[in-house]
């Protein structure tokens, strides 16, 4: 994630699954996103729990992918832009 943060990025997909990391299981909701991205013109696919990109994402409809935005932290939460 930290080579993403704060750069364009195109997401194409998503999945959310449950998270194998225990300390994960343990703060947020316990659920794993996995984008498949676009970064520097080569796929590739990212792992995060952040609640605040879940929660985001969900809202997206089918049709809205592929789509170009920014990953940003502020304080300790990651966003789309």
């Amino acid at each position: 994630m930290s080579k993403i943060i704060d750069r364009e990025i195109i997401v194409h997909a998503f999945r959310i699954t449950e998270s194998t990391v225990e300390e994960f299981k343990k703060k947020g909701n316990g659920s794993c996103l996995h984008l498949q991205i676009e970064f520097n013109e080569e796929m590739r696919i990212v792992f995060t729990s952040s609640v605040g990109l879940i929660d985001a994402i969900e809202q997206i409809p089918k049709d809205g992918f592929p789509f170009t935005t920014t990953i940003i932290r502020d304080n300790d939460r990651f966003m789309f832009t």
